[in-house]
């Protein structure tokens, strides 16, 4: 079925990493040429919405070292069309498959078409964001791409059980908007507190079932090729420390990096930068630890007693990645199973044996009242 949705890459593209080296990813994963390529095995797919974009991040990921296992990673192409219609079923078939999509997306609005493909699996979903603002525009006023979240929002939609912000800026974002994400009991990071101490957004990335990259979040003078590109923002490589980061996640299913506009970017920059992001995000994926939620194997339990509230939290460690998690001390619903082992650091570990809880928690178990 995936042929209906998707177009093969081009004849020239394919001739094209004919003269690549032996070593490239560009020589050592699947392509859609004439046929869809066989994916039993396959465990990354990638995805262009918007082919000139799309192709420009491949010509620059097709030349950087391969380091993956052989047929892990297959190329389909590109949507017949850019627009939900098609990503949303092409997302379903691939999820259902258990491969996880990579999806190079022109338009920031197809963001919210990624969320939509997880409505067929009637579970509820953890969805993380790096932006510089919150996409919250009333939809009748704003452009589409500045009201990208709202459809989840006004009203809350039934399947997003949390919500990650990482990387607003405050000067760029509408505080009410803010307050209404942290009223709600979501994680908000701001841009400087997150690049003053990037391993913090470790436990947000953790958590999340998809995430959204948009570009906007980069500097300017690291991706010019964005829409409204701003002086403000991540450097390269802690955009691709944060891939990382969602690629060695055990929860992650699927990741969408929106808003390059080639026709902005200057030598083809910020393409560069992207398939640097996607490279990372494939060297955390492949070294993922399978610990929780994929298995609670290998978690050490350890108990924090607070003596003047005449109460206990039960924190977990995994022996294999050294990752913390806290345990929600309230009956967890059926519905909530899967959540009810909420990713934090060693430092929130560190501030409950002080008899202190850091917002991020407090905010999360308010989450399971």
């Amino acid at each position: 079925m995936l042929q209906n949705w998707l177009k093969p890459l081009s004849t020239a593209m394919r001739n094209s990493m004919e003269t690549l080296p032996e070593t490239s990813v560009g020589k050592n994963i699947l392509v859609h040429g004439k046929n869809l390529p066989d994916l039993k095995g396959v465990q990354i797919a990638l995805v262009g919405a918007g082919e000139k974009e799309a192709n420009a991040v491949r010509t620059a990921f097709y030349r950087t070292m391969h380091l993956f296992p052989k047929g892990s990673i297959a190329d389909l192409g590109n949507l017949r069309r850019s627009e939900p219609g098609l990503l949303i079923p092409v997302m379903n078939e691939l999820l259902r498959g258990k491969i996880l999509p990579v999806l190079l997306a022109r338009q920031d609005t197809l963001a919210h078409a990624q969320f939509r493909a997880y409505q067929e699996f009637k579970s509820l979903v953890n969805l993380a964001v790096i932006d510089e603002i919150m996409r919250l525009g009333n939809p009748k006023k704003d452009p589409p791409e500045q009201s990208v979240y709202t459809p989840l929002f006004q009203p809350r939609h039934p399947l997003l059980f949390h919500f990650g912000l990482v990387g607003y800026q405050t000067h760029q974002t509408v505080p009410a908007w803010i307050d209404f994400l942290q009223k709600n009991h979501f994680d908000v990071l701001r841009l400087g507190k997150s690049r003053a101490a990037i391993e913090e957004t470790e436990p947000v990335l953790r958590d999340a079932d998809l995430l959204t990259f948009h570009l906007g979040a980069l500097k300017q003078a690291e991706a010019p090729g964005v829409t409204d590109p701003t002086p403000s923002g991540y450097f390269v490589e802690e955009a691709c420390q944060l891939c990382r980061y969602a690629g060695m996640s055990d929860k992650l299913s699927s990741f969408g990096i929106y808003g390059y506009q080639l026709e902005h970017d200057h030598d083809q920059q910020t393409a560069q930068a992207v398939s640097q992001m996607v490279w990372y995000f494939l060297e955390g994926f492949f070294n993922r630890k399978n610990d929780y939620p994929a298995s609670k194997n290998d978690l050490v339990e350890y108990i924090v007693d607070f003596r003047k509230l005449n109460y206990q939290l039960t924190f977990w460690k995994s022996s294999r990645s050294g990752r913390w998690w806290m345990q929600t001390p309230v009956n967890t619903k059926k519905q909530h199973q899967r959540h009810y082992l909420i990713p934090c650091s060693f430092l929130d570990y560190q501030a409950a044996c002080r008899e202190e809880l850091p917002d991020r928690l407090m905010q999360a178990l308010s989450r399971f009242d």
